[in-house]
């Protein structure tokens, strides 16, 4: 038996169904080698792979030399493996095929259909955010800010959800690095409420603010409230789909339903 994160895992070949319906068991297995190694991990051990795995050490041993000869792996000297080259290559391949747009605007028309309200991703200018992206609310009135505005980064949810995530020290940016996300109501426009969670890329880059936000005679607190799950799941969403883990995001997700 091996374990990983609390979890008992056993030591089969065996693939879940999921895995065997589709696709060919040996590519499942080396792919599922490689998702073994987390952005923490700089090496893993054979026995560490296999726990993580499920897997056999003689299959992780035949697999691990058809990754190497691709690249995909290496084995170092003291006979530990880490993530090779090819990966590399492949990364920076898939960063240039992805555009932006092409992520986020799904993700931000189904965060408006589901709220009903206007839904915007705002990138830092300097000292200023500008908005990249805007989904408009389906609601005659409507918090309106148009593609290319700029907007001052230390007020709004948006901004200060920028500011925590560029180091901004203090308060309200400690509690937004530990809860990944923001609620402003009237903070920059006393008319408007919104709440902001940050997206990252490969690296954990900051890419920007994905914001929520609608008329304060509507959006109030115990909207936001309902709201902070749903977009923290679209910002896991998105960050998953620029190439980097989400797990914080979920884990905020999880602790934002857990309060409500």
């Amino acid at each position: 038996m091996g374990a990983r994160g609390g979890i008992t895992v056993a030591m089969t070949d065996t693939l879940p169904r999921s895995a065997q319906a589709d696709g060919v068991a040996a590519l499942d297995r080396a792919i599922a080698i490689l998702d073994a190694f987390t952005p923490a991990d700089r090496s893993l051990g054979l026995a560490e792979i296999a726990a993580r795995t499920g897997l056999y050490k003689s299959t992780i041993l035949r697999l691990a030399n058809s990754l190497i000869r691709g690249q995909l792996l290496e084995r170092l000297d003291d006979g530990r493996y880490r993530i090779g080259p090819a990966a590399f290559r492949l990364g920076a391949l898939y960063q240039r095929s992805v555009v932006a747009m092409d992520i986020l605007l799904p993700i931000m028309r189904d965060l408006s259909e589901r709220s009903w309200e206007s839904v915007a991703f705002y990138v830092r200018s300097g000292d200023l955010r500008t908005c990249l992206y805007r989904v408009e609310s389906k609601h005659p009135i409507r918090y309106t800010i148009r593609e290319g505005d700029v907007l001052p980064l230390l007020a709004g949810s948006g901004g200060r959800v920028l500011a925590a995530f560029s180091g901004q020290e203090g308060e309200p940016y400690e509690t937004i690095r530990k809860t990944y996300n923001c609620i402003s109501i009237g903070d920059r426009d006393p008319q408007t409420a919104g709440i902001s969670a940050p997206v990252f890329g490969p690296g954990r880059t900051l890419l920007g603010a994905l914001t929520l936000a609608g008329p304060s005679t509507r959006v109030d607190a115990a909207f936001l409230e309902r709201m902070k799950r749903p977009l923290l799941e679209a910002a896991a969403r998105a960050t998953r789909a620029f190439g980097e883990d989400a797990f914080m995001l979920d884990a905020a997700s999880l602790n934002a339903d857990a309060g409500n």
